[in-house]
């Protein structure tokens, strides 16, 4: 049977691994597999630079392409690795986002931020047997709980750009590892915020790197150039009595937020800020109930610390 002309969109696998020299091919392979959904992908960017020849005619001179590099977008489901201690297949994702992993064996793996010796990544995208190499990748991490929904980071990805090539079949990925989520509820999800047990429609953060491509004499890198962590929690109104919010807002009051999704070991996340701030309060409603959308701005408690991650 002769092979198709044309290339399926969702026979896609993509691969991920940090690297051990900056924007040296890590050569990820089927264990090092992202699972992912809803992606976008831009598989060249750069700068186009034009010409603007002098001639003794009119016309389009034409361009030269410079500082090339790609963005992949998607979402991973966020669940535990199945035991506690275990990192968690979207580790790898964290560590190319500016977070460092501290693993303490059959407890917890917690993800901290750092800004030195930031790992960078290799990743491997490859839609119907066409591979982009895309190396010293960062990346952005954004999370999103809401309920009745499966939990999902939404990752962006920068990397330079490697080799774009025909391969003669699908590489392997291996689903070990990836294990299923729980949706977001009542009994899976605890949301305290400013000392309060939240009722939440939703609770969005967004580490905030900013992801920028920089292509030197002597040096070309995809650099976090800096991290703003910002959010957004839609919670139940509640009396002035209970939580005023526009006080807080007001006053720029500093509390706590603490998340923690799942109840079984092995499939527990647990994301903490220990200095938020509350923004603007908007109000809306849902099925009748009166709600308040606040802006969260997650802070430096004491540097760096502004958001963690732990998978037990």
């Amino acid at each position: 049977m002769a092979t198709a002309p044309f290339r399926r969109a969702k026979r896609l696998a993509m691969l991920l691994k940090p690297e051990t020299v900056y924007s040296t091919d890590a050569t990820p392979a089927a264990a090092d597999a992202i699972i992912g959904s809803n992606v976008s992908f831009t598989p060249l960017e750069g700068e186009e630079v034009r010409r603007d020849l002098l001639l003794p005619y009119l016309g389009n001179q034409g361009a030269i392409m410079t500082a090339e590099y790609g963005r992949v977008e998607f979402d991973v489901e966020i669940a535990g690795a199945g035991a506690a201690g275990t990192p968690p297949k979207w580790g790898p994702l964290l560590r190319t986002a500016g977070f460092a992993a501290t693993v303490t064996a059959s407890t917890n793996v917690t993800y901290t931020i750092v800004e030195d010796s930031v790992e960078s990544g290799t990743l491997y995208f490859v839609q119907d047997k066409v591979r982009h190499i895309f190396l010293g990748g960062q990346a952005n991490i954004a999370l999103n709980l809401t309920a009745k929904q499966i939990p999902k980071f939404r990752v962006t990805y920068v990397g330079l750009l490697g080799t774009v090539s025909d391969v003669g079949s699908m590489p392997a990925v291996s689903m070990t590892g990836w294990t299923k989520p729980v949706p977001v509820s009542k009994a899976n999800t605890v949301l305290t915020l400013h000392g309060w047990s939240a009722v939440a429609e939703s609770i969005s953060l967004d580490v905030g790197n900013t992801l920028t491509p920089r292509h030197l004499i002597g040096d070309e890198r995809i650099l976090i150039e800096d991290r703003q962590t910002t959010g957004t929690a839609v919670v139940e109104a509640r009396s002035m009595g209970t939580i005023d919010w526009f006080a807080r807002a007001r006053a720029s009051t500093r509390g706590a937020l603490s998340l923690v999704h799942g109840a079984t070991a092995g499939n527990i996340i647990e994301i903490s800020a220990p200095a938020v701030e509350i923004g603007k309060p908007g109000q809306g409603e849902t099925n009748g109930v009166v709600n308040y959308s606040l802006p969260l701005r997650i802070c430096p408690d004491a540097g760096r610390d502004e958001i963690t991650i732990i998978a037990r």
